[in-house]
């Protein structure tokens, strides 16, 4: 463990690994990153599966066989999921079980197509968490408008949950009443709130993506110095927003009862502009109670040059405003730069699980044309 690392993770930062193949747990690789690199936990999305399945190694006899029992290309890709999320929950159960159920856990998206659905989705959540079967596992499920209720459903039913997609202040408010919702309605039914767990991805890269875009168009001294900083202030006014919840009496009647907090987790964390620090979503949003979820890249740049010197999240938070609040005096509309990137991470991850059915389908395809498989 290099020391860039040990610091963050003695700053109460959680470090996972944003990526998951059958490859890497296979080969030990998976191991090696949670014995050397202090990772405790693995998300995954419809991008990663689809890079993993169509570029990776190991899944050849898997899709052999499941072209022999002739199943639909939906069924065979949360076949292959699953199984890949349930071996990596296995690699990461001591973990697990050393931290009491805080950290050790993988994540798996519901199907994407299932984000404006509330029934959809809280049925796709009941029957991955059954197909998985690992008490390591988190459900995730988009912060849309039909998420939320979805992720009350969820948590009342006794299922973790990491919330995913979310962008703006506002939605992130209503994520964190919506896990709340699903634990008082779970401790109504009797169920016991120390094993319920969530976390709340809030996306960071894509932020500053976009805004940067629009302030590159409006080319003047004063946008040129905004760039590379709204990502980070809409973070930080986010973890502001976690502390006031965890602090208010409806919170710590839940706490009471065994919950435990929604930590927040900084997703999207690989820096999209080389003209920045390729470890600026690391180094300035590290706070206590926090999960950092990195693409390997990301987590390598830090092990070899992080520059990790304490909190930088509390105590920045009126800067953090008035970052933003500069980007509005310039025009640039954060209500509506939040519900785009919502839009399209609705989209892209539709697209990703698309491209999935259609490879994994030739792929099916090939093999039952070889074995004879009419």
């Amino acid at each position: 463990m290099t020391d860039a690392l040990k610091r963050l993770t003695a700053e109460g930062v959680a470090i996972w690994l944003d990526d998951l193949s059958r490859k890497r747990i296979t080969s030990g690789d998976l191991g090696e990153l949670l014995d050397q690199q202090h990772v405790v936990g693995v998300t995954t999305n419809p991008a990663i599966f689809q890079k993993a399945i169509s570029q990776g190694e190991g899944y050849e006899q898997q899709l052999a066989d499941l072209a022999a029992r002739r199943l639909t290309v939906e069924e065979a890709v949360r076949m292959i999921t699953t199984a890949d999320v349930r071996d990596a929950a296995d690699v990461l159960r001591p973990v697990y079980e050393a931290t009491g159920g805080l950290d050790g856990r993988v994540s798996i998206e519901v199907d994407p197509r299932l984000a404006h659905d509330t029934r959809a989705t809280v049925a796709e959540a009941r029957q991955l968490a059954w197909l998985v079967d690992r008490p390591n596992l988190f459900i995730k499920i988009p912060a849309t408008r039909a998420g939320l209720p979805a992720i009350t459903e969820t948590i009342a039913r006794g299922i973790s949950v990491n919330v995913t997609l979310i962008f703006s202040l506002e939605r992130y408010r209503e994520v964190m009443d919506a896990y709340q919702a699903g634990l008082e309605q779970a401790r109504a039914k009797g169920l016991d709130l120390s094993g319920i767990h969530s976390v709340a991805s809030f996306f960071v890269s894509r932020v500053d993506t976009e805004i940067d875009k629009r302030l590159g168009e409006l080319g003047t001294e004063q946008a040129t110095a905004l760039r590379g900083r709204a990502a980070v202030a809409n973070a930080r006014l986010a973890y502001e927003a976690y502390e006031a919840v965890v602090a208010d009496d409806r919170w710590q009647a839940l706490s009471r009862a065994g919950a435990n907090p929604q930590r927040p987790l900084w997703a999207s964390t690989g820096v999209k502009d080389p003209a920045y620090p390729d470890t600026l979503y690391v180094t300035e949003l590290v706070a206590p109670g926090t999960v950092n979820t990195m693409p390997e890249p990301t987590l390598r740049a830090t092990e070899d040059h992080g520059e990790v010197t304490g909190d930088t999240v509390r105590g920045r938070y009126e800067q953090a405003r008035a970052d933003l609040a500069a980007l509005a005096e310039l025009g640039i509309s954060y209500d509506e730069v939040v519900q785009l990137l919502e839009d399209e991470g609705v989209e892209k991850f539709e697209t990703a699980w698309t491209d999935l059915l259609a490879s994994t389908e030739a792929e099916l395809k090939r093999l039952g044309e070889e074995s004879g498989t009419p």
